[in-house]
């Protein structure tokens, strides 16, 4: 491990420490990756990649310490339960539309066969149905 990669782990575990005890000095404060990559001073995208064990760490540290669920975790879980109200909804819909076009279609079938029959008519060329 090259120096200045041990000094980037350094400087994002004092970001953990000062964004959970509440004295972020650079970010805004808030509990995630990207407030963790400002505070600290690095890329996003250097934490998410180089240093994904610590960001792993400081989301565990999150649920731990402050028993509180991570905002990215919070949003994601919303959108998964509108997903999945979403999907239901569609099923529910789809069920009736099923149940619609199977009525409607006993419904042609008994008008179509019940019909009564034609009068009778004196032209020789008209056959009832």
């Amino acid at each position: 491990m090259n120096p200045d990669h041990q000094a980037e782990r350094t400087r994002i575990r004092q970001a953990m420490d000062r964004l959970l005890t509440g004295r972020a000095t650079v970010s805004n404060g808030s509990l995630t990756a990207a407030a963790l990559a400002v505070e600290a001073g690095v890329y996003r995208m250097a934490l998410m990649k180089r240093h994904a064990d610590l960001k792993n760490e400081f989301f565990e540290r999150v649920r731990t310490e402050t028993a509180r669920i991570p905002e990215d975790e919070k949003r994601l879980r919303r959108t998964v339960a509108q997903l999945k109200q979403t999907v239901a909804d569609r099923n529910a819909e789809i069920q009736e539309l099923r149940q619609q076009i199977t009525r409607r279609t006993l419904a042609a079938a008994v008008l179509t066969h019940d019909r009564p029959a034609a009068p009778a008519t004196n032209t020789s060329n008209v056959l009832p149905l």
